[in-house]
């Protein structure tokens, strides 16, 4: 897997192994939003199949939220690009009550996956496949903890429905900045943001605050993800 560094495809390999995402016979979905974290996943995966000592099947969707047709046809492109098998559904977006405007990323990204699930289990996959990476691990524990008052973020795998969908998350260990080298390898090329509301995401401001500690100090990052599987309850309330 020559567009895979040493390191790229050894972090790749600990998460496949360490929280056991792939098995024989599986029958995976991808979810491909056009950013470069999915499109990437969709490649790992399906070169991945080449060295695997398993067999498993991949389809890739891709939900259009009706925020802009250009992107659309340029995500087929990249699909097409890739010679994976896939599907797009369009789904509307949420109405929310212009008070509750600031709840629209929560209610879009709740409907998302809700559609998610339900393709998943119609169509019988058993493990539905997610983009998300290191940075999204820690801003999404900084958000459930500033917003939501607890102490939770995405697990790389995670068991649903009485274990017959499983979500994985291959890219868990990697950074974005391997991804970003990555896709430049393979030559894929994301699609830009397009949603109206993006403005108001409170992972945008989580995003920010948290950039400003890394350049502060580079150990920052490290030391956070590591915290996140170093959990001393003795000292928690």
């Amino acid at each position: 897997m020559s567009y895979l560094n040493k390191k790229t495809n050894r972090l790749i390999g600990q998460a496949m192994h360490r929280y056991r995402m792939l098995a024989d016979g599986d029958k995976i979905l991808i979810a491909v939003s056009g950013g470069i974290d999915s499109l990437v996943l969709a490649a790992v995966l399906q070169n991945w199949q080449k060295k695997a000592p398993i067999q498993y099947q991949l389809t890739a969707v891709h939900l259009d939220m009706g925020f802009s047709p250009e992107n659309t046809t340029h995500i087929r492109k990249q699909l097409d690009h890739l010679k994976l098998d896939y599907f797009m559904e369009t789904i509307s977006f949420p109405d929310i009550p212009e008070k509750e405007d600031k709840g629209s990323c929560f209610a879009c990204a709740r409907k998302r996956r809700n559609h998610l699930f339900e393709l998943a289990r119609n169509k019988n996959f058993s493990k539905l496949a997610l983009g998300h990476h290191k940075e999204d691990i820690i801003e999404t524990f900084f958000l459930n903890m500033l917003y939501s008052g607890n102490m939770s973020t995405m697990v790389p795998r995670q068991d649903l429905f009485d274990g017959n969908l499983s979500i994985i998350r291959p890219l868990a260990l990697l950074e974005k900045n391997q991804i970003l080298e990555t896709g430049e390898r393979l030559h894929l090329s994301a699609v830009t943001h397009s949603c109206p509301r993006e403005h108001l995401s409170k992972r945008e401001t989580v995003r920010t605050l948290l950039q400003q500690l890394y350049n502060s100090d580079h150990h920052i990052k490290a030391n956070i993800f590591s915290a996140l599987s170093n959990i001393r309850k003795e000292y928690l309330l």
